[in-house]
């Protein structure tokens, strides 16, 4: 496919909006409004005991208030583990010692640009919660069974959040059986 036109039609601050128009070889036309969208990290910070720190806040296009992994868009220049970085003391005043990428997904590509890309922040270290001025963020800590019972049952409806859990969970499966597998050999 070959974009042959975008028009922005909309400006935000934090999004923009085109007409977009694309076309392949065989002259197949595609035409598309699309929220166009800088990319966002999501961060899920675990500490020592397992537990993940959600936060909690009101989203308006929802109308109501969501428990979530911290998330925030990527400032223009800003690479996208810095964003997850400022993310994670904006949001909750912590520092991690260790941020391991465990996913990357489109948010909604039928008509949303938007990319997020989700670490796991281990190692960390509190300090101040520096929220934006339109932000009222509330953090508790949740052990995995918690979180999971929270989904079953619709109390957890945030897609990057759900994604997060279920990838975290793959990624302690394997680290589990990687030290499995490594014990089994230095016998």
């Amino acid at each position: 496919m070959k974009i042959i036109s975008s028009d922005e039609l909309l400006r935000t601050p934090i999004f923009w909006v085109t007409r977009d128009v694309a076309i392949d070889p065989d002259g197949f036309e595609i035409h598309r409004a699309i929220v166009q969208h800088g990319g966002s990290a999501v961060v899920m910070p675990v500490d020592d005991k397992n537990r993940v720190l959600l936060v909690k806040q009101y989203r308006l296009p929802a109308r109501r208030y969501m428990w979530e992994l911290c998330a925030g868009r990527m400032d223009p220049g800003e690479k996208v583990l810095q964003t997850a970085k400022r993310e994670l003391t904006e949001e909750t005043g912590l520092k991690a010692k260790k941020i391991t990428k465990l996913a990357e997904f489109w948010v909604s590509p039928g008509f949303l640009s938007e990319h997020m890309t989700l670490y796991l922040a281990e190692g960390l270290t509190a300090g101040e919660q520096k929220p934006m001025e339109d932000e009222r963020i509330e953090t508790r800590w949740f052990t995995a069974a918690e979180i999971e019972k929270m989904i079953e049952a619709g109390k957890i409806p945030d897609a990057k959040t759900q994604i997060g859990f279920y990838r975290w969970q793959a990624h302690r499966k394997a680290v589990k059986k990687a030290a499995g597998a490594k014990k089994k050999t230095s016998r």
